[in-house]
This record gives C-alpha cells, sequence and structure tokens, in this order.
C-alpha cells in the first residue's frame, strides 16, 4: 500500500472538519474524492502533505507514518501537492518556478530529466520558460503548478481543483496530461468539482459529505449510483 489514510479526524478550532476519514491509495492508483465544498475534500489532501496535523487518526506512506511529519519532510518522502488557486511565483520565470520545485534535490542529472518531461508533458511551458509566470494565462499557470510539483519526483501528486476557473479546451488538455503522468507510474489523488470529469479519470473514488467518507468504490460505479448522479454529476 502507497498510502493509509486510517480514521483520521481534522478540527479547525473546536469546528470538526474530518470525522474518522479513511482512504487507500495503491502504487500507481488514480483516485478521485469528490463532494460539496466544506465536504473536508481540501482538509484531507492538507493532512496527507502535513499542512494540517490530525487531531486523531494515522497517515502512512510506503508502510511508514507521516502524520506528525512537517511538510518539506512529506515532500522529500514523495508526496507533492498542487493547491487550489494555481499559486505560481509570479515574479519569477517560468523556469525559475520549476527549478523551486525541486529544491529539495541534488540530483543535477535527474532534475534536467525530469525538466525534460515537463517541457514533454507541456510544450507552452518550455516556449515560455524565460518569462515572468505572471505573464502566463490561467490555463499555463495551471500547468505550472503541476510541473513545479513533477519536478520533485514524486510517488504520490495530490491535486486541488485543477479545472477550477479554465476554459474546457484547457481542461481537457490538463486531464490528458494526468492521465499520462499516471500512466508513468505517479499515483494520483484528484479533488474535484466536476465530478462528471473526476469519475471519468479515476479508477476508485470517494465521496465526501460533512467530513465523513459517505461512499466508496470503482470510480464507473460511482458515476452510476443514482446519489451521486443526483447531487454531484446534475442528472
Amino acid at each position: 500500500m502507497l498510502l493509509s489514510v486510517k480514521d483520521v479526524h481534522v478540527h479547525y478550532n473546536k469546528i470538526a472538519a474530518l470525522r474518522g476519514v479513511s482512504i487507500d491509495i495503491e502504487d500507481g492508483d488514480f483516485v478521485t474524492l469528490i463532494g460539496s465544498n466544506g465536504a473536508g475534500k481540501s482538509t484531507t489532501l492538507r493532512a496527507i502533505s502535513g499542512l494540517e496535523s490530525p487531531s486523531s487518526g494515522e497517515i502512512e506512506f510506503s508502510g511508514n507514518p507521516i502524520h506528525r511529519l512537517s511538510p518539506d519532510r512529506i515532500l522529500k518522502l514523495g508526496i507533492a501537492q498542487v493547491p487550489e488557486g494555481r499559486r505560481v511565483f509570479k515574479d519569477l520565470s517560468v523556469l525559475e518556478n520549476l527549478r523551486l520545485g525541486a529544491f529539495t534535490r541534488r540530483d543535477e542529472r535527474a532534475i534536467k530529466r525530469d525538466l525534460d518531461s515537463v517541457f514533454h508533458h507541456f510544450p507552452r511551458l518550455e516556449e515560455r520558460s524565460g518569462q515572468q509566470a505572471r505573464t502566463l494565462s490561467g490555463g499555463e499557470q495551471q500547468m505550472l503548478a503541476i510541473g513545479r510539483a513533477l519536478m520533485s519526483s514524486p510517488k504520490l501528486l495530490l491535486l486541488d481543483e485543477p479545472s477550477l476557473g479554465l476554459a474546457p479546451i484547457v481542461v481537457e488538455e490538463i486531464a490528458k496530461i494526468l492521465v499520462d503522468i499516471n500512466k508513468q507510474g505517479v499515483a494520483v489523488v484528484l479533488v474535484e468539482q466536476n465530478a462528471d470529469l473526476a469519475l471519468d479519470l479515476a479508477r476508485h473514488g470517494y465521496v465526501l459529505e460533512t467530513g465523513r467518507i459517505a461512499l466508496e468504490g470503482p470510480a464507473n460505479q460511482l458515476a452510476d449510483n443514482e446519489h451521486v448522479k443526483t447531487a454531484y454529476l446534475g442528472i
């Protein structure tokens, strides 16, 4: 098992954001978390990446507990998160942003290989490598945020709402790239308001409601579930 989230509770002051969430991710898996706003999807990602500390429960990565580790140590172990909102360093160039993604690494030859791989996935970033990130379109900034995460050479990639605010054609392009990244062996956990897209891309899914797992199963089965159709797919 690559990642195991076991009965995790997270509180913001006295308010419970997660209430006993348990999730398993296999090597090379593609998993989605869907649910309404405030259901706990982003909090789950933040707990995995060390940005939130569970008040109880355990998180294991490759069999080792990580729920008390700092975010930088978790990143070094192989978990990278692409946060919501395309958070790039806007005054730095595209290339500088990507190089910052490898700040925990010292293997220059492997870093160069991964940079070439990012440019293969996102050729527009190579074309704009000398430009300030602020000059990029919204879709290009999202590509840069994903590319920067890939520069850490992750085993597990966490993505929080990558399609938010993007044109449909750009969303389709990013979706294809995520599938390609997953095919290369990187496990993916996708949080996405576009539940139809998320269930189409993923192999397994979890539905969060008010901080709890309400449903889980193969993504194609969840897409056929009547509750999911009504609540999240607009059918």
